[in-house]
Protein backbone atom coordinates (compact mmCIF):
# COMPACT_ATOMS: atom_id res chain seq x y z
CA UNK A 1 0.00 0.00 0.00
CA UNK A 2 1.36 3.42 -1.00
CA UNK A 3 1.47 5.82 1.96
CA UNK A 4 3.59 8.49 0.29
CA UNK A 5 0.87 11.14 0.13
CA UNK A 6 -0.32 10.42 3.67
CA UNK A 7 3.27 10.46 4.94
CA UNK A 8 3.77 13.96 3.55
CA UNK A 9 0.78 15.17 5.55
CA UNK A 10 2.01 13.27 8.61
CA UNK A 11 5.42 14.88 8.41
CA UNK A 12 3.85 18.33 8.25
CA UNK A 13 2.16 18.12 11.64
CA UNK A 14 4.23 15.40 13.32
CA UNK A 15 6.70 17.99 14.75
CA UNK A 16 3.77 19.88 16.27
CA UNK A 17 2.86 16.79 18.30
CA UNK A 18 6.39 15.66 19.12
CA UNK A 19 7.56 19.09 20.19
CA UNK A 20 11.12 19.96 21.14
CA UNK A 21 13.20 16.99 22.28
CA UNK A 22 15.15 17.10 25.53
CA UNK A 23 16.51 14.65 28.10
CA UNK A 24 13.46 15.39 30.25
CA UNK A 25 10.87 14.62 27.58
CA UNK A 26 12.90 11.70 26.23
CA UNK A 27 12.83 9.97 29.60
CA UNK A 28 9.21 10.85 30.31
CA UNK A 29 8.12 9.41 26.96
CA UNK A 30 10.10 6.23 27.58
CA UNK A 31 8.53 5.76 31.00
CA UNK A 32 4.97 6.53 29.91
CA UNK A 33 5.09 4.34 26.81
CA UNK A 34 5.98 1.24 28.84
CA UNK A 35 3.16 -1.12 29.70
CA UNK A 36 4.85 -1.84 33.05
CA UNK A 37 4.35 1.78 34.09
CA UNK A 38 0.59 1.35 33.95
CA UNK A 39 0.36 -1.82 36.04
CA UNK A 40 -1.00 0.21 39.02
CA UNK A 41 -3.84 1.38 36.77
CA UNK A 42 -4.69 -2.15 35.64
CA UNK A 43 -4.63 -3.41 39.24
CA UNK A 44 -6.83 -0.52 40.35
CA UNK A 45 -9.39 -1.20 37.64
CA UNK A 46 -9.40 -4.85 38.72
CA UNK A 47 -9.80 -3.87 42.38
CA UNK A 48 -12.68 -1.50 41.61
CA UNK A 49 -14.33 -4.21 39.52
CA UNK A 50 -14.17 -6.71 42.39
CA UNK A 51 -15.32 -4.16 44.95
CA UNK A 52 -18.36 -2.99 42.99
CA UNK A 53 -19.71 -6.29 41.68
CA UNK A 54 -21.61 -8.76 43.83
CA UNK A 55 -20.93 -12.10 42.18
CA UNK A 56 -17.97 -13.91 40.66
CA UNK A 57 -19.89 -14.16 37.40
CA UNK A 58 -20.20 -10.37 37.19
CA UNK A 59 -16.50 -9.92 37.92
CA UNK A 60 -15.53 -12.56 35.39
CA UNK A 61 -17.71 -10.90 32.77
CA UNK A 62 -15.87 -7.58 33.21
CA UNK A 63 -12.44 -9.24 33.11
CA UNK A 64 -13.33 -11.27 30.02
CA UNK A 65 -14.73 -8.18 28.30
CA UNK A 66 -11.53 -6.22 28.99
CA UNK A 67 -9.57 -9.16 27.60
CA UNK A 68 -11.69 -9.21 24.45
CA UNK A 69 -11.01 -5.48 24.02
CA UNK A 70 -7.26 -6.14 23.97
CA UNK A 71 -7.63 -9.26 21.82
CA UNK A 72 -9.63 -7.45 19.13
CA UNK A 73 -7.74 -4.15 19.26
CA UNK A 74 -4.24 -5.62 19.38
CA UNK A 75 -5.07 -8.62 17.22
CA UNK A 76 -6.35 -6.49 14.37
CA UNK A 77 -3.39 -4.09 14.53
CA UNK A 78 -0.44 -6.41 15.15
CA UNK A 79 -1.87 -9.67 13.86
CA UNK A 80 -3.59 -8.62 10.65
CA UNK A 81 -3.16 -5.04 9.43
CA UNK A 82 0.54 -4.42 10.15
CA UNK A 83 1.82 -7.57 8.38
CA UNK A 84 -0.54 -6.94 5.48
CA UNK A 85 0.18 -3.22 4.98
CA UNK A 86 3.88 -3.28 6.01
CA UNK A 87 4.25 0.47 6.56
CA UNK A 88 7.68 1.16 8.03
CA UNK A 89 7.85 2.96 11.35
CA UNK A 90 9.15 6.54 11.02
CA UNK A 91 12.40 5.64 12.78
CA UNK A 92 12.92 2.70 10.40
CA UNK A 93 12.17 4.57 7.17
CA UNK A 94 15.49 5.68 5.60
CA UNK A 95 13.77 8.70 3.99
CA UNK A 96 12.10 9.84 7.21
CA UNK A 97 14.61 8.94 9.93
CA UNK A 98 17.02 11.82 9.10
CA UNK A 99 14.15 14.26 9.71
CA UNK A 100 13.50 12.94 13.21
CA UNK A 101 15.16 13.49 16.56
CA UNK A 102 15.53 9.84 17.56
CA UNK A 103 15.65 8.99 21.26
CA UNK A 104 18.72 6.78 21.99
CA UNK A 105 17.93 3.14 22.61
CA UNK A 106 14.54 3.19 20.89
CA UNK A 107 14.12 0.45 18.29
CA UNK A 108 11.32 -1.72 16.99
CA UNK A 109 11.33 -3.80 13.81
CA UNK A 110 7.56 -4.19 13.77
CA UNK A 111 5.46 -2.16 11.34
CA UNK A 112 3.73 1.14 11.94
CA UNK A 113 0.16 1.09 10.60
CA UNK A 114 -1.85 1.14 12.70
CA UNK A 115 -0.99 1.83 16.34
CA UNK A 116 -1.79 -1.02 18.72
CA UNK A 117 -1.04 1.28 21.67
CA UNK A 118 -3.74 3.70 20.49
CA UNK A 119 -6.24 0.93 19.78
CA UNK A 120 -5.63 -0.95 23.04
CA UNK A 121 -5.78 2.02 25.36
CA UNK A 122 -8.79 3.60 23.67
CA UNK A 123 -10.75 0.33 23.65
CA UNK A 124 -10.17 -0.02 27.42
CA UNK A 125 -11.03 3.66 27.90
CA UNK A 126 -14.32 3.39 26.03
CA UNK A 127 -15.34 0.08 27.62
CA UNK A 128 -14.77 1.13 31.23
CA UNK A 129 -16.21 4.60 30.62
CA UNK A 130 -19.45 3.16 29.26
CA UNK A 131 -19.59 0.57 32.03
CA UNK A 132 -18.87 2.87 34.99
CA UNK A 133 -20.43 6.08 33.64
CA UNK A 134 -18.66 8.96 35.37
CA UNK A 135 -17.13 12.05 33.79
CA UNK A 136 -14.03 12.03 36.01
CA UNK A 137 -13.19 8.47 35.07
CA UNK A 138 -13.81 9.13 31.38
CA UNK A 139 -11.64 12.25 31.43
CA UNK A 140 -8.80 10.41 33.19
CA UNK A 141 -8.89 7.43 30.83
CA UNK A 142 -9.09 9.59 27.69
CA UNK A 143 -6.03 11.55 28.86
CA UNK A 144 -4.29 8.24 29.62
CA UNK A 145 -4.93 6.97 26.10
CA UNK A 146 -3.86 10.23 24.46
CA UNK A 147 -0.71 10.32 26.60
CA UNK A 148 0.23 6.88 25.29
CA UNK A 149 -0.46 8.10 21.76
CA UNK A 150 1.81 11.11 22.26
CA UNK A 151 4.69 8.90 23.40
CA UNK A 152 4.46 6.82 20.22
CA UNK A 153 4.73 9.88 17.99
CA UNK A 154 7.45 11.47 20.13
CA UNK A 155 9.57 8.30 20.01
CA UNK A 156 9.22 7.99 16.24
CA UNK A 157 7.28 4.74 16.50
CA UNK A 158 4.16 5.98 14.71
CA UNK A 159 2.86 8.62 12.37
CA UNK A 160 -0.17 10.68 13.41
CA UNK A 161 -2.31 8.80 10.86
CA UNK A 162 -1.36 5.51 12.56
CA UNK A 163 -2.60 6.95 15.84
CA UNK A 164 -5.86 8.30 14.42
CA UNK A 165 -6.79 4.97 12.84
CA UNK A 166 -5.81 3.16 16.05
CA UNK A 167 -8.01 5.44 18.13
CA UNK A 168 -10.98 4.97 15.78
CA UNK A 169 -10.59 1.20 15.87
CA UNK A 170 -10.27 1.32 19.66
CA UNK A 171 -13.51 3.31 19.94
CA UNK A 172 -15.29 0.81 17.72
CA UNK A 173 -13.94 -2.18 19.67
CA UNK A 174 -14.65 -0.67 23.10
CA UNK A 175 -18.21 0.24 22.14
CA UNK A 176 -18.94 -3.14 20.58
CA UNK A 177 -17.51 -5.07 23.53
CA UNK A 178 -19.49 -2.93 25.97
CA UNK A 179 -22.79 -3.77 24.28
CA UNK A 180 -21.81 -7.42 24.27
CA UNK A 181 -21.01 -7.10 27.99
CA UNK A 182 -24.34 -5.37 28.59
CA UNK A 183 -26.22 -8.18 26.85
CA UNK A 184 -24.63 -10.88 28.97
CA UNK A 185 -24.81 -8.74 32.12
CA UNK A 186 -28.59 -8.90 32.03
CA UNK A 187 -28.31 -12.66 31.80
CA UNK A 188 -26.67 -12.83 35.23
CA UNK A 189 -28.28 -9.88 37.02
CA UNK A 190 -31.10 -7.38 36.68
CA UNK A 191 -29.28 -4.60 38.51
CA UNK A 192 -27.86 -1.80 36.44
CA UNK A 193 -29.35 1.59 37.35
CA UNK A 194 -28.62 3.08 40.78
CA UNK A 195 -30.02 6.29 42.23
CA UNK A 196 -27.61 7.53 44.88
CA UNK A 197 -25.32 10.46 45.50
CA UNK A 198 -22.56 7.99 46.36
CA UNK A 199 -22.71 5.84 43.22
CA UNK A 200 -22.76 6.21 39.47
CA UNK A 201 -25.97 5.13 37.79
CA UNK A 202 -24.42 1.76 36.99
CA UNK A 203 -23.55 1.09 40.62
CA UNK A 204 -19.89 2.07 40.92
CA UNK A 205 -18.83 4.06 43.98
CA UNK A 206 -17.87 7.65 43.20
CA UNK A 207 -14.90 7.40 45.54
CA UNK A 208 -13.57 4.60 43.33
CA UNK A 209 -13.79 6.85 40.29
CA UNK A 210 -11.60 9.31 42.18
CA UNK A 211 -9.26 6.46 43.11
CA UNK A 212 -8.68 5.51 39.47
CA UNK A 213 -8.09 9.14 38.49
CA UNK A 214 -5.67 9.61 41.39
CA UNK A 215 -3.70 6.49 40.48
CA UNK A 216 -3.31 7.84 36.95
CA UNK A 217 -2.19 11.21 38.29
CA UNK A 218 0.35 9.62 40.63
CA UNK A 219 1.71 7.51 37.77
CA UNK A 220 2.23 10.59 35.61
CA UNK A 221 3.88 12.42 38.52
CA UNK A 222 6.21 9.44 38.94
CA UNK A 223 7.17 9.68 35.27
CA UNK A 224 7.81 13.42 35.62
CA UNK A 225 9.90 12.89 38.76
CA UNK A 226 11.99 10.20 37.07
CA UNK A 227 12.48 12.41 34.01
CA UNK A 228 13.61 15.30 36.21
CA UNK A 229 16.25 13.11 37.84
CA UNK A 230 17.60 11.96 34.46
CA UNK A 231 17.60 15.49 33.06
CA UNK A 232 19.73 16.87 35.90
Amino acid sequence: MDFSAITQVDLWWMPLLAGEHSLFFDEMALVLTSGLTWIPLYLTLFFVTIKNNETMMQILLVVLSAGVCILLADGMADGIVKPMVMRLRPLNDPDVRPLLDIVPGVANKNYSFFSAHAANTMSICVFFSLMMRHWRLTTALVLWSLTNCWTRIYLGMHYPSDIIVGLLWGILVGTGVYYGYRYFYFKVTDKLHFISSQYTRTGYALMDMNLIANVLLITVLYAIFKALIVAQ
